[in-house]
């Protein structure tokens, strides 16, 4: 006797989630390498992404010094990426008194930091997190993604938030054990496949509408010590009709454990589900850098539409 497997489709509102609030190391490896700095006079600028360099693909700035040692002072064409456009350009490496050639810029080719893990879809065996993209720290442009996972972290230190001083969670993980690869870093959060569903379990919970979200008491789920995740209470000040990059919540902290170990909200905490009614509603993207008892969310349903 054949059988067919019948996989349930739903719309966003009625898509079943599974709420995490985990802390996560992510890695993520770039597209190309990113100029941060420019020291020399060079034909290049800051937020450029260099693709190719002398028709050869760039995904390391190993291999950019690698080609500048074999080509020395040679005139060298380059393959560059300026906002939307994709640009040829030429120029000579200069020689410096180490005898090193260089571009006169400097470029960064991965980045790797603590993140929390909003929702994991059992239906697709996909995730989201962050709530927010991954953008250079020099230049807050958007990492161009060549390829990136996500691991378990344990939460070691906190560094407490303070009016003008963000507060950070630090956590130790293996970058040798990724149980999800990233396929999407997008202005919206990260997205991507889970590799080891062992991490992703939970009970799921219905998607709630942006039109649903209302203001008032309302929870979020986060890991600020070990690998520890709990429910932590807060209110949802106001819910922003058109809200932009990731600010469609206003948020305030009540809980006061919460409080006493972070401060509020801290970086690391980006992702936290916010849940309210029993439905999803949204993530937790930024903290109000002078008031760390506040932040801002975004709705559930962009990183949906985003992942």
């Amino acid at each position: 006797m054949a059988f067919s497997l019948v996989v349930p489709t739903y719309g966003v509102e009625e898509r079943p989630l599974i709420p995490l609030g985990k802390a996560v190391g992510i890695k993520l490896f770039a597209d190309g390498a990113l100029v941060v700095a420019v020291e020399d006079s060079t034909v290049l600028q800051k937020g450029d992404v260099l693709l190719k360099l002398d028709g050869e693909e760039i995904n390391s700035t190993e291999e950019v010094q690698s080609l500048l040692r074999e080509k020395g002072g040679a005139v060298m064409t380059m393959e560059v990426q300026r906002g939307e456009r994709i640009l040829s350009l030429a120029d000579s490496p200069r020689q410096g008194a180490d005898g090193v050639w260089r571009l006169g810029v400097w470029i960064r080719d991965s980045m790797a930091g603590v993140g929390t893990v909003t929702y994991y879809d059992p239906a697709t065996q996909s995730y989201g997190a962050l709530g927010h993209g991954i953008t250079d720290v020099d230049t807050a442009q958007l990492m161009t993604l060549q390829r990136g996972a996500i691991m378990p972290t344990t939460i070691k230190a906190v560094k407490r938030g303070a009016a003008g001083e963000p507060g950070e969670l630090k956590g130790d993980f293996s970058v040798q054990r990724d149980i999800a690869t990233m396929g999407v870093n997008s202005s919206s959060g990260i997205f991507g496949t889970v590799t080891d569903t062992a991490f992703f379990l939970g009970t799921p919970m219905a998607v709630a509408a942006p039109h649903e979200v209302r203001c008032g008491e309302a929870t979020i789920l986060s890991t600020v010590w070990g690998d520890e995740t709990r429910e932590y209470a807060i209110e949802i000040k106001k819910v922003y009709e058109n809200g932009k990059a990731g600010r469609d919540l206003l948020l305030q902290v009540k809980d006061e454990a919460l409080l006493s170990k972070t401060g509020g909200i801290v970086q690391g905490m980006s992702g936290s589900p916010i849940l309210q009614n029993g439905k999803i509603v949204g993530a937790v993207t930024h903290v109000l850098v002078n008031d760390p008892t506040g932040g801002y969310g975004i709705f559930i349903e962009k990183m949906l539409a985003a992942g």
